[in-house]
């Protein structure tokens, strides 16, 4: 019986694709959402910062959490200095994920100015595809929403387990209920990530399609 730790953070997410203009005076409707859109792509770098870390820190707490399985409680010592070890990582993710969301809140943020200066376009300068970016993006960011939240009730299971494992007259059935609760939690967070991946991977692609109908031109 193991922990699901198939989500393994922004390692796994989609980001938010950049796209360079080959020219763009900055004064039309459609250049003022432009320069707002890419802003908000930028606001989320430190979001994809986390990735690494935040996936090298779920690495190593597995491999704690496979130690102590495997030491059973013939070894009790190990286990308390094991399960500390995996309780550093567990708030070192916590961290991790409340920089992503701090990272993710500034770029819904900025993304409102992007909705306020859509507003001026005309129905032949990309109006229609606008409004289909927003809700893509408004979709995204509930998404993440939830992601957050279930990752978060998955790391505070996270530590309570550790600290399970700190007790010396545990319970079989007991560890049994924290992980089966503890692998619902993630399977929860494994879905909501799919969902979210599909909503970046469609608004990176509408945004291009917008970009297009407003006449802005990309670099090739």
């Amino acid at each position: 019986m193991r922990i699901i730790r198939k989500w393994t953070g922004i390692g796994f997410l989609v980001i938010l694709a950049g796209v360079l203009l080959a020219s763009c005076s900055g004064s039309s409707p459609a250049d003022k959402v432009y320069n707002s859109l890419e802003k908000v792509a930028s606001l989320e770098e430190p979001f994809k910062a986390q990735q690494k870390p935040l996936t090298e820190a779920e690495q190593k707490e597995n491999q704690l959490y496979s130690q102590i399985v495997g030491l059973g409680m013939k070894d009790y010592s190990q286990i308390v200095t094991l399960s500390k070890q995996a309780l550093g990582l567990v708030q070192d993710r916590e961290n991790m994920i409340e920089k992503e969301h701090e990272s993710m809140q500034n770029s819904a943020k900025e993304f409102k100015n992007a909705e306020a200066e859509m507003k001026n376009l005309d129905k032949d300068n990309g109006a229609h595809k606008a409004e289909q970016l927003k809700k893509l993006m408004n979709d995204r960011y509930n998404s993440y929403e939830k992601l957050y939240a279930g990752y978060k009730e998955a790391a505070a299971l996270d530590k309570t387990l550790y600290a399970l494992f700190q007790k010396k007259d545990l319970k079989l059935a007991e560890l049994e209920d924290k992980i089966t609760a503890i692998n619902q939690s993630y399977q929860k967070v494994i879905d909501e990530n799919k969902n979210f991946n599909a909503l970046t991977k469609q608004y990176n692609d509408e945004k291009k399609a917008f970009y297009k109908a407003a006449g802005i031109k990309a670099q090739s």
